[in-house]
């Protein structure tokens, strides 16, 4: 295991500056998740850390080597990539052994450390069949298992999850948490799903356009996200912003609709408040005409508007309306954002 520290990394590709000086430290045995959208650098920060692409200025260190011109093998990492990446002519055990093969590990101790990640991976009945014989996430595991013999310093998974269907990505979601909470190596994980940031990281660090926005536990992103791009992508579903002014100690929505606040800003332009800290309020609410209804048992979702401004609400309670009903809303004022004409946090 070992501490990763980033220092003032960047990467050009020709004239297009693609990471613009990020910085980052992973402790050792951390579980850390990059995450933004598509083109934000996530990827190519991750492929800079496996040695897979050069770095243009900066460090990266692993443990306390600076590896900057190191080949990836020399760099004592694994990658899991989103392809699997696996053999087709060989057998589950082939695969996972392939990598101490090459580096010469005697037969004995191949066989041990094949058949202790078949163990923790759940592959023992697998291990003579081919990828072919295979479902998704059983390639998934295998692709794990390939990565844990070589018993590396840092995991590195790059969207690993993005080709299983929703209900294998959210098992595979806990077993890699669990192998992780097992190991206890140090893992970075590229995903631009925010609900695996949120239910997988000990920290997230969210990035737009090549720079950082925010990182910090992911509690702390969800209840203070220092941006509005940061407050839309933590959280699903996400924020609503509502535009406006401030007036004395209320919100004032462009449509004329007033809203509380804990404690007003002149500086606030916008307003927002997550779906799930609106809450049912008939004697004292304000009107929430509902355009559509999505009951999901556990909970009920409604799209819509505040004045002319569209809103998500999600309430507990089984509610019965129809489009064009209104219903009564509060909103949580201990979790109510302000944010100014930048975008950028003001309460």
């Amino acid at each position: 295991m070992a501490n990763v520290a980033i220092n003032s990394a960047g990467k050009f590709y020709g004239a297009v500056e693609v990471l613009k000086g990020v910085s980052v430290d992973i402790e050792d045995g951390a579980f850390v998740v990059l995450v933004g959208p598509s083109g934000c650098g996530k990827s190519t920060l991750l492929r800079m850390i496996a040695g897979l692409e050069q770095i243009t200025s900066g460090e990266i260190e692993i443990g306390d080597r600076v590896v900057n011109d190191l080949p990836p093998k020399e760099r004592d990492i694994a990658m899991v990539f989103q392809s699997y990446a696996l053999y087709p002519h060989m057998t589950v055990s082939q695969n996972m052994a392939f990598s101490l093969k090459l580096k010469g590990t005697p037969k004995p101790q191949i066989n041990e450390k094949v058949n202790r990640a078949a163990s923790i991976l759940g592959l023992e009945s697998l291990l003579d069949r081919y990828p072919r014989q295979l479902s998704g996430g059983q390639r998934q595991r295998v692709a794990m298992g390939r990565a844990i013999v070589r018993d590396p310093q840092v995991f590195l998974f790059d969207e690993p999850l993005s080709n299983l269907d929703a209900k294998l990505r959210v098992q595979m979601r806990g077993e890699i948490k669990e192998l992780h909470q097992r190991l206890k190596t140090t893992t970075i994980y590229v995903t631009h799903d925010q609900v695996e940031a949120m239910t997988m990281a000990d920290k997230i660090v969210v990035m737009r356009d090549g720079i950082i926005e925010q990182m910090g536990s992911p509690l702390d992103l969800y209840d203070r996200p220092q941006n509005t791009f940061v407050a839309g992508f933590i959280g699903s579903p996400s924020m609503n912003f509502i535009e406006g002014k401030m007036d004395g100690n209320t919100f004032v929505t462009e449509g004329g609709v007033r809203l509380p606040v804990p404690k007003g800003d002149p500086r606030a332009v916008t307003y927002g408040i997550r779906p799930e800290h609106l809450h049912l309020d008939p004697a004292n609410g304000i009107d929430l005409e509902v355009v559509v209804l999505e009951p999901t048992g556990s909970e009920t979702q409604v799209l819509g508007r505040l004045g002319t401004k569209p809103v998500n609400g999600i309430f507990r309670e089984r509610i019965q309306a129809k489009p064009g009903d209104k219903i009564k809303v509060s909103p949580d004022l201990s979790v109510v954002h302000l944010f100014d004409a930048e975008g950028k946090r003001v309460n």
